[in-house]
């Protein structure tokens, strides 16, 4: 697998149909996504300090949107670090495996929609940092 970094991480502007009356965001596979969405997740309650995330996967692909609210994705690919701002329902965070990403700063009352290219796996995730950046390296070797 060829490393991605944290300009692999495009934010995608949603369809937005509505007026004064209210609006819908359709998301639809292999179109707004480059993948087929095999789980949906949420988060939400996220108190005033904490933050969610601080992982990467080997595999899975996820699409994060400020349904409600904002908050900040941290980005780091092990050379590099962005923070992205996520506050409104019809823009989203297309985040490729290999990436560490960390959500931050979430406003009250603020809910992260979550579309995932893989079904959970626990063997999917790189939750220590340090066994992250071997990774990494370990990427970039096989590379050259």
């Amino acid at each position: 697998m060829e490393n991605k970094t944290i300009w692999d991480c495009n934010l995608v502007y949603l369809p937005k149909i509505g007026d004064r009356k209210g609006h819908i965001t359709p998301v639809t596979n292999l179109k707004e996504l480059p993948f087929e969405t095999k789980r949906v997740f949420y988060l939400y309650d996220i108190p005033g300090g904490e933050s969610r995330g601080a992982h990467a996967h080997y595999e899975c692909h996820q699409f994060l949107v400020a349904v409600s609210g904002a908050f900040e994705v941290l980005l780091d690919d092990g050379n590099s670090k962005r923070q992205v701002l996520l506050n409104r329902p019809d823009l989203g965070l297309m985040i490729p495996a290999g990436i560490w990403a960390s959500e931050i700063n979430f406003s009250s009352g603020a809910v992260c929609l979550v579309l995932a290219s893989e079904k959970y796996n626990e063997k999917d995730y790189i939750r220590d940092y340090s066994d992250y950046l071997k990774f990494v390296q370990s990427n970039d070797s096989s590379v050259s």
